[in-house]
């Protein structure tokens, strides 16, 4: 498999679904601004949007994908097997989600209060209107979990595009409601975005399940039996989600603290700075996540440990090469960036610069997020779910211990910091892990790759420290300035950090294409 080109599929669908969320965003900033009623609604979604990145990024394609290719691999390719295992895997996680949701349906009043604390301010009204926009948006789980098993079987019969694709049926269902369908006050634009998002996942379930039937995968709902491959699953299912899913546990931990302790709007800053995070995270970690573990698991199956290190080797290289310059605009420019992107209607110059910090202290562990997703295909792929948990669980804690220190001296910037920095400890960890067990070395061609690439994003951030004053004023204008504000600014620092990785040598045509052409043995 070509690393670079399935990458690159993902890569491009997922950059059109981040922009499409974009547009919903600067829709939503625009009818519903930084209010309770977008606070609400934030908060309803997080529960199944948490469970969504969990299940669909993390601890059920950890767990599930390696067994399913695993079965492949050892019935030399014939997927009879492996599609059985997947019909009895459905027949079991049906029913558990049809309870599960039902329940957090009724227990949505409880379940709000644990993660709002109440929130700071609000009256019983207030609460109740939040509980109802939870109540709505739960069944988008049942939908959201069924879509990844079907997205797990499309990733190992490497049908990568179909499932990234799905997100964008969400977010193009968020915008019609917005465009369409705002009401008269911020609280019924809130309620008609909770309807999409149900209505959303039903979409998603359809999409997954037409491809699935046109590659021949026709899974039928058999009784449900725990029988030994199912409980092996469901035995590596907890650990992995608690392994995989450190940030979205700490981004839950970030919400309660901001709904609970801060004032009205610091909920919603958090989420417009980590959905502006998430942009290059989607695009490069979970991309590179979706084809490594397959991949890695394939490899190691066949028994070629050599090609399964030098395949994560260099998915790590190009996810650096990718997120430096990122990490680095984000950083140097967020105050423009949120200014171009969201301050209209009712988003203000205030709600903008309390964004603009947030997403700074989000950006300063970008590359930590993304490089989590490169790393622990490494332990997933060998059916190691206990050591990412481990690590998982002390970055959770060190999160949970900096978010109730910091956000005492600097607000709603105090949980988007702490969870860099415990992601970044959950890195640290990983690399010594796999380090340690030989399944991954840092050599120094690769050492001194990443030193040039650093220098190259350094030397764009200066570059857009300049650009930033200049393009300022477009920033605040018509939709055509402020996209030609930002179109220089993305523009400007895409050039300088293409001439500065040549300048640096951090990478010379020669290797561009090597890159491109290299295929796993």
């Amino acid at each position: 498999m070509n690393l670079v080109r399935s990458f690159s599929s993902i890569g491009i669908l997922t950059l059109a679904s981040r922009v499409l969320g974009f547009v919903r965003d600067m829709l939503m900033a625009r009818f519903v601004g930084a209010t309770f009623a977008s606070d609400a609604f934030l908060v309803g979604f997080r529960l199944p949007n948490m469970f969504r990145a969990l299940f669909a990024e993390g601890a059920f394609a950890a767990a599930f994908v390696p067994m399913f290719n695993r079965k492949i691999g050892e019935d030399k390719g014939d997927t009879r097997t492996a599609f059985r295992f997947a019909e009895d895997v459905l027949s079991v996680l049906l029913p558990i989600l049809i309870i599960v949701t039902t329940v957090m349906m009724i227990g949505a009043a409880p379940a709000v209060f644990l993660l709002t604390w109440g929130f700071k301010s609000a009256t019983p009204a207030e609460f109740n209107y939040a509980v109802e926009l939870a109540r709505i948006q739960f069944p988008y789980l049942l939908f959201i979990s069924l879509v990844s098993l079907l997205g797990g079987i499309l990733n190992s019969l490497n049908r990568f595009w179909v499932n990234a694709a799905a997100p964008i049926l969400l977010n193009i269902t968020l915008i019609i409601a917005l465009v369409f369908f705002h009401g008269p006050t911020t609280y019924d634009t809130a309620r008609a975005q909770a309807i999409a998002v149900s209505i959303a996942g039903v979409l998603q379930f359809a999409w997954l399940a037409i491809a699935c039937r046109r590659v021949g995968v026709k899974l039928k709902v058999r009784r449900p039996r725990l029988n030994a491959d199912v409980r092996q699953l469901l035995r590596l299912i907890g650990p992995a989600a608690a392994g995989a899913g450190a940030m979205q546990i700490n981004l839950l931990v970030s919400t309660m603290l901001a709904a609970g302790f801060l004032p009205e709007g610091s909920v919603t800053y958090i989420y417009y700075a980590d959905r502006l995070n998430q942009l290059p995270l989607g695009m490069i970690g979970i991309g590179l996540g979706t084809v490594l573990l397959p991949t890695i698991a394939r490899l190691i199956s066949s028994g070629d440990e050599q090609a399964a290190l030098d395949f994560q080797k260099k998915g790590l290289q190009l996810a650096l090469f990718l997120t430096l310059p990122a990490t680095a605009a984000l950083i140097v420019s967020a105050e423009p960036i949120i200014r171009g992107l969201l301050q209209y209607g009712a988003f203000t110059q205030t709600d903008t610069i309390a964004t603009a910090w947030a997403l700074a202290a989000f950006s300063t562990g970008l590359p930590a997020y993304v490089l989590i997703k490169v790393l622990t295909p490494g332990f997933h792929a060998r059916s190691d779910m206990t050591t990412p948990l481990r690590f998982g669980l002390v970055a959770i804690v060190i999160n949970l211990v900096l978010n109730l220190i910091l956000i005492w001296y600097i607000g709603h910037v105090g949980p988007p910091l702490a969870t860099a920095i415990a992601s970044w400890v959950n890195v640290i960890l990983l690399y010594r892990a796999l380090s340690a067990r030989g399944h991954f070395e840092m050599d120094r061609r690769l050492a001194s790759h990443l030193l040039r690439l650093a220098l190259a994003a350094l030397l764009m951030a200066a570059a857009l420290l300049l650009i930033n004053p200049l393009i300022r004023p477009l920033l605040g204008g018509t939709f055509e300035l402020r996209l030609a504000g930002l179109t220089l600014l993305v523009g400007g620092g895409v050039a300088v950090y293409a001439a500065a990785s040549f300048a640096t040598r951090a990478f010379t045509i020669g290797e561009l294409k090597a890159l491109l052409r290299r295929r796993a043995r």
